[in-house]
């Protein structure tokens, strides 16, 4: 057999080098998506340490039954403020967006985190022409929004629920919290995998009316993939890390998707003719 041209070898090993630094430190390479988590982590924690006091304009005045407003709920020990990129950017896209304080330190049972839920957005929805909100829950945000719609009659009063980064099977990292705040925090328990509190909740299926979605990052250390998985509902991954889940621009193109789908937009079909 004849050898391969050497200057096929040559072409072949130079197109290889020009393409390195893409493949070695392009946006899908380990190493770029490694850098693009640490810049998001970076932005979640500068968001995280404006606190709860947000101000948010009165826009309730805009809403219709068709676009109905949104909650956000953050995860454990984070704050309203370590959701304020995702709430600038619904709110510049024209949405109606609200966030409760649920504390400096969310550290409650999170039944009471959705009971509270529950007891705002009644008050929310009685200043609304709408009777239905959306929700969008990061890490234990999106337990709290489930359990409200399990097990608190949520299911009459959510129509998209959007679970980022959700451990629903429970995550091992929770042991962090149980060793710091143990005696404080029912929930660094309750997010340990096989809890009573998620035995619970994964009892009985979704139920009907609500469309719920989880979004899931790839390389997520905090909640892995495997642990967000929750059967009935639409399933997302991206290459991601877990901070990079409420600050990423790819990530919020996913969530405009889920939220606002664009057959929803479509006109009617004209009638047929004869």
């Amino acid at each position: 057999m004849a050898d391969k041209p050497r200057g096929g070898r040559s072409s072949w090993l130079l197109r290889w080098a020009l393409e390195a630094p893409a493949r070695w430190l392009g946006k899908r390479s380990t190493i770029g998506q490694d850098m693009t988590g640490g810049a998001d982590g970076l932005s979640y924690l500068r968001g995280l340490m404006r606190g709860n006091r947000i101000r948010r304009a009165d826009a309730f005045g805009k809403l219709t039954p068709e676009s109905p407003p949104i909650l956000i709920i953050h995860g454990f020990l984070g704050t309203r403020g370590s959701m304020y990129m995702l709430e600038r950017r619904l709110v510049d896209d024209g949405f109606v967006v609200v966030s409760f304080n649920l504390g400096t330190l969310n550290v409650r049972d999170i039944r009471a985190s959705a009971f509270l839920i529950h007891r705002k957005i009644e008050r929310i929805l009685a200043q609304t022409p709408s009777q239905r909100i959306e929700i969008i829950g990061h890490s234990m945000g999106g337990l709290i929004g489930l359990y409200y719609v399990k097990k608190l009659g949520g299911h009459t009063r959510v129509r998209k629920l959007l679970m980022m980064g959700t451990p629903v099977r429970g995550t091992w990292a929770a042991l962090a919290g149980v060793v710091t705040l143990g005696l404080w925090s029912t929930s660094s328990w309750q997010l340990l995998p096989r809890s009573r509190f998620l035995d619970e909740l994964a009892q009985g299926p979704i139920p009907p009316g609500v469309d719920v979605h989880t979004i899931a990052a790839a390389r997520d250390w905090v909640v892995p993939l495997q642990t967000t998985r929750l059967f009935g509902a639409n399933a997302t991954t991206v290459p991601l890390g877990h901070s990079s889940l409420v600050v990423s621009e790819e990530v919020y193109r996913r969530i405009i998707n889920a939220l606002r789908p664009p057959h929803e937009y479509a006109h009617e079909e004209p009638p047929a003719t004869d």
